[in-house]
């Protein structure tokens, strides 16, 4: 994908579109919202505890895993929005939360998401600003395959055919994400997330281990992080995979950096459940603590001015949004096949 481009911006458009948002009160909280969604989703995980325990060690486990992963992940999602202050408009009670969701709850250290989702939304797709596009497992553009080296190199040929496997290690990914960064200077409260990190672990391996045998503890525990990583992959892949990217000192204005390496997902009540709402990815970009429920109402106004602008505001289905990564993945590992090959 080309790297984004537009036109000279002028210094108000984005504040414009601010005053817009403002005055339709799509800042404001909405407690009752949260409340009925935290509810449920604690309701979920507390009524799959039960049966966990109420069925034994049976092979019906297996199913049971495939809900914890649903389950698990709408835990992050909600652990999304609190580190984004829509629940609470406070610091304090925002991180208390979600500790306890993140690295209690699902094992996903909260001040390393903080740290590493902080740096995507300031810089999204920059190639060397954005931790999610820098080459790790997978190239993102055709410059870091040609300097792609090793476990990078040998993947990145077949990328996009390797994708989906490769999110079956993503829950077991961001599991150790957390734990490693309680090494790096930058984080904050490290022996408190360090505890909760180890006291989920510790409470994860122990239910296994007293309540099934060692063969269906296994099976559980690779259906479990498995599906739950293949989620995770598909609410956040869409959102930017396969969207331009930016390099340098990219001389964008904070609209047009944000809009025009973002996409949202159209698909209906069920896409925006399942998706936690950032398949309203633009306007979650654009106005990052909104509340969930605020970015559909937020939509045709954000849409409407940037047709005003001239500005691509770029919307697909959520199985065109993956075949679209896919071609970008592809099209990234070209100079790794044509190396190879020649």
């Amino acid at each position: 994908m080309t790297h984004a481009t537009a036109r000279a911006p002028s210094r108000s458009d984005f504040s414009r579109l601010s005053t817009l948002i403002t005055q339709a009160g799509l800042l404001d909280r909405r407690p009752r919202y949260y409340v009925v969604r935290l509810s449920t989703v604690g309701g979920l995980l507390v009524a799959g505890l039960a049966a966990f325990f109420a069925l034994g060690d049976s092979w019906l486990q297996v199913p049971l895993a495939a809900y914890f992963a649903i389950v698990f992940a709408q835990v992050a999602l909600v652990l999304h929005d609190l580190a984004h202050r829509q629940i609470f408009r406070l610091r304090r009670p925002s991180e208390i939360f979600g500790r306890l969701a993140g690295n209690l709850g699902i094992g996903l250290g909260y001040g390393w998401w903080m740290n590493k989702h902080t740096r995507h939304h300031a810089n999204p797709n920059h190639e060397d600003l954005d931790p999610d596009v820098s080459p790790d497992l997978l190239v993102w553009s055709q410059d870091q395959a040609r300097s792609s080296r090793g476990l990078a190199r040998f993947i990145g040929r077949r990328q996009a055919f390797l994708l989906y496997p490769l999110l079956l290690l993503e829950g077991l990914n961001l599991h150790v994400g957390g734990m490693r960064a309680l090494r790096q200077p930058w984080m904050k409260h490290r022996v408190l997330e360090g505890t909760l990190l180890l006291a989920h672990f510790t409470l994860y391996l122990a239910a296994l281990a007293w309540t099934l045998s060692p063969g269906k503890a296994l099976v559980f525990f690779a259906v479990h992080q498995g599906l739950f990583g293949v989620y995770m992959g598909c609410v956040f892949a869409p959102g930017h995979k396969g969207m331009p990217t930016l390099t340098g000192e990219a001389r964008l204005d904070f609209l047009r950096r944000q809009v025009l390496t973002t996409r949202n997902v159209r698909g209906g009540w069920f896409v925006d459940i399942a998706m936690g709402g950032l398949n309203y990815q633009i306007e979650h970009h654009l106005f990052p603590n909104m509340p969930t429920p605020n970015l559909r109402l937020a939509q045709p106004i954000v849409r409407a001015y940037c047709r005003r602008l001239g500005l691509p505001y770029h919307e697909t289905n959520f199985v065109a949004s993956h075949a679209e990564a896919l071609r970008h993945l592809h099209r990234a590992g070209a100079p790794i096949r044509t190396e190879d090959n020649s």
